[in-house]
């Protein structure tokens, strides 16, 4: 629907059963965050926080908790959208059918944003005047984790040069000067690094504004990996079925639909520390030093209400939102990648970390012996491709006699590993750029990547329990061996002495396996802190596995070696346990979990969600 506010689609989620007001007191110190992820877990409605402690304002969460809730606030452009990013990617779509794309031109009328004069309803508050929500134990303060952060460029300002992403805003904590200073966390190739390195060359400040609330299409375009060309506040308009509305305060940018706007100006070189931080990896993001906005208004509206979410081991709400963008995207990645048909950034590992793909393979059609050849072309675009670029692992195949989903993921991961090559087919890519949030590497941002590519008929059947030799390995360091899946055993590894004693463990591993006479139905080996919990569930798998490993530090191999600077093994073996380095895991305060269970006890507001029952 073209909802003009926030309010309006609280309203209409709770007239249609997907939202819930909680009007007990909360504690927006971990409480909120806690009650939401246990609601989000119970695939629950929207919450309304009515009552927060040291705060006028209230607050909701779990808007995008659901696809199936998603889709229905945007029922009435859903489809529309979906044609014009389409007509997008393929403008001669409506060259060859004008009459079926009519509809996108109409829904296009809506996009361009519109100037207004200086809004009315807005009053000047201060940070501390909102609602400072701390979603995990460790944060460093309160964060605002929907923002929508808004700047232009020095060069060519205006709107229509204008960049919205969604980078966290930290408001207290650290050496902020609370309602005088906030941190904002990006990296320098954002659109709003671009405008401040920008800013840099000219010596300026650049201005920034940070909106938050508003109609949900304002928050979704926020993080919409959007065609080239395509403005996110085009986007905003057109998904939210009406023209985004701003106005200029001072010279900064106010969207006049949003509940509260922070104005201020980021200064060249001047940056504090920011963080920690519960991350989407489901570890902390540690502290490190980024832009410190000074802060110069902010503002809130009338009955503002300040939406959040809580980011932490996927599945959480920013898996929703995944899943919408991509039915929203539809053929996109196809578009820009030749010869991929399928991309999969792994929800369960984070999203960075592991991508399955499926792509074509046309170059070596009638050679005896099929190897990866174009599969390793698409390959390295998709590595080179926008957010794709942090994947550290990618495992991709060729669709060929039968068909291929990278959707039903052990399937996925099973064909490939009953065809892959390992002496061949690993392409390893060393001392480059990952995900800042994974802490897996060799410092911020470094790390390395590797292929895993497969074609062809099947070379190998898959163990369906755990190896012989495994069950009687003479290492103590190494126990309670555990099938995972067919081709993949998971071994309980001792904690690290140093990191540098890991390589000499695994190089006896590989050399007991070698010694009993290999393990040829046994591709992938995983060293872990704990086997049991791995093996427990394929997410547990995914997400330990490929978090905890870097490829070019922690991936071994049985009957290892070079061939022309090209390394090979029989079997791989990935190091997944803790390493020293790596950041704490996300656990919750138990403290606060028991403070909750008021709110899910008999007859309390959200006992029913606890029991699967409707609202």
């Amino acid at each position: 629907m073209g909802y003009r506010t926030l309010e309006e689609c609280i309203i209409d989620l709770e007239k249609h059963g997907h939202l819930v007001r909680i009007r007990e007191e909360v504690d927006p110190d971990l409480e909120m965050a806690a009650i939401h992820m246990k609601v989000y877990e119970a695939g629950g409605p929207a919450l309304l926080f009515q009552n927060i402690k040291g705060s006028k304002f209230r607050a909701v969460s779990n808007l995008f908790g659901t696809i199936e809730r998603s889709k229905f606030i945007f029922r009435d452009t859903f489809e529309k959208v979906q044609g014009v990013i389409a007509l997008r990617n393929d403008p001669m779509k409506a060259l060859r059918n004008p009459i079926g794309y009519f509809g996108t031109g109409v829904a296009a009328s809506k996009a361009l944003p519109i100037k207004k004069s200086v809004p009315s309803g807005f009053r000047e508050i201060a940070i501390s005047d909102m609602p400072l929500i701390k979603s995990w134990p460790m944060d460093g303060g309160a964060f605002v984790t929907l923002p929508q952060v808004y700047s232009e460029d020095p060069d060519k300002p205006g709107i229509m040069n204008s960049n919205l992403g969604m980078y966290r805003v930290q408001l207290t904590g650290n050496e902020y000067e609370l309602n005088k200073e906030v941190g904002v966390h990006y990296q320098i190739h954002r659109g709003i690094g671009v405008h401040q390195h920008h800013a840099n060359k000219l010596g300026k400040p650049l201005k920034v504004s940070c909106f938050i609330g508003g109609p949900p299409a304002h928050t979704l375009s926020a993080v919409m990996p959007l065609p080239e060309g395509m403005s996110e506040l085009t986007f905003a308009g057109l998904l939210g079925g009406r023209n985004f509305r701003y106005s200029y305060v001072e010279g900064h940018c106010i969207s006049n639909d949003a509940d509260f706007v922070i104005t201020g100006e980021i200064y060249p070189d001047e940056t504090k520390p920011e963080g920690p931080f519960g991350d989407h990896l489901g570890y902390y993001s540690l502290i490190h030093n980024f832009p410190v906005m000074r802060v110069h208004k902010v503002y809130a509206k009338e009955g503002a209400i300040f939406p959040f979410t809580v980011v932490g081991r996927p599945p959480q709400e920013d898996t929703s939102f995944g899943a919408l963008i991509h039915e929203l995207t539809g053929s996109a990645i196809k578009q820009e990648i030749k010869g991929a048909k399928e991309v999969h950034a792994v929800d369960a590992a984070g999203v960075h970390p592991l991508l399955f793909a499926i792509g074509s393979e046309r170059y070596t059609p009638y050679q005896q012996v099929k190897q990866p050849a174009e599969l390793l072309t698409i390959a390295n675009r998709i590595l080179g491709t926008g957010q794709l670029s942090l994947a550290k692992y990618l495992f991709i195949a060729a669709e060929e006699r039968q068909p291929l989903t990278t959707h039903d993921m052990p399937r996925f991961l099973g064909y490939i590993l009953e065809r892959i090559n390992l002496q061949r087919d690993l392409h390893f890519q060393t001392n480059t750029t990952i995900d800042t949030l994974d802490y897996s590497g060799t410092g911020l941002n470094q790390g390395s990547k590797v292929i895993f590519a497969a074609v062809g008929e099947p070379v190998r059947e898959l163990c369906g329990e755990v190896p012989e030799v495994l069950k009687g390995l003479a290492l103590p360091y190494l126990t309670e061996p555990r099938l995972v899946m067919p081709g993949v055993v998971a071994l309980q590894g001792s904690a690290f002495a140093n990191y540098e004693s890991a390589g000499e463990q695994m190089e006896q591993l590989s050399v007991a396996i070698e010694a009993a006479g290999g393990m040829p139905d046994c591709p992938m080996i995983v060293v872990c802190d704990d086997s049991d919990f791995l093996s427990a569930t394929f997410d547990n798998f995914l997400w330990a596995t490929f978090t905890r490993s870097n490829p070019s530090h922690d991936m071994y191999g049985v009957n290892s070696g070079y061939t022309f600077k090209h390394w090979g093994c029989d079997n791989v073996i990935i190091d997944a346990r803790r390493k020293p380095h790596q950041a704490p895991p996300l656990v919750p305060d138990p403290e606060v979990e028991e403070s909750i269970a008021r709110l899910f006890a008999p007859g309390a507001v959200l006992d029913h969600i606890v029991r699967g029952e409707d609202v």
